[in-house]
């Protein structure tokens, strides 16, 4: 369907601010990433395994984000990653482009903020 090959693209093309988004303020782990983002949206947007630690691992080679290893008592070992200074900067830059583009398909397709 149209549609949901059209969900899959704006996810796509979102992914990146989003993770960057939550790394900005302190350091997280995938599942907690992940999960943050269908809270916070309300559901409408999931990440699954396959798709989301690949990501990370892909941010984390370009240099936007690093990830270090935490051991806790009584859990299992987990990645956590924080926003780079190089990482800090591509996220405002991200923010830019992605308000222009919101704000140019608000005013072309009529859509309002809530």
């Amino acid at each position: 369907m149209a549609t949901t090959r059209l969900d899959r693209e704006l996810k796509k093309g979102s992914a990146e601010l989003l993770i960057l988004s939550l790394v900005e303020t302190r350091a997280r782990h995938g599942y907690e990433i992940g999960k943050l983002i269908e809270d916070r949206s309300g559901g409408t947007l999931k990440f699954n395994v396959a798709s989301l630690y690949p990501l990370l691992y892909r941010l984390e080679a370009r240099g936007w984000i690093q990830g270090r290893w935490v051991d806790k008592a009584g859990q299992r070992r987990r990645r956590y990653y924080k926003l780079t200074v190089a990482g800090r900067k591509v996220l405002g830059a991200q923010r830019t482009t992605w308000q222009t583009f919101a704000a140019a398909i608000s005013r072309i397709a009529g859509v309002q903020h809530a």
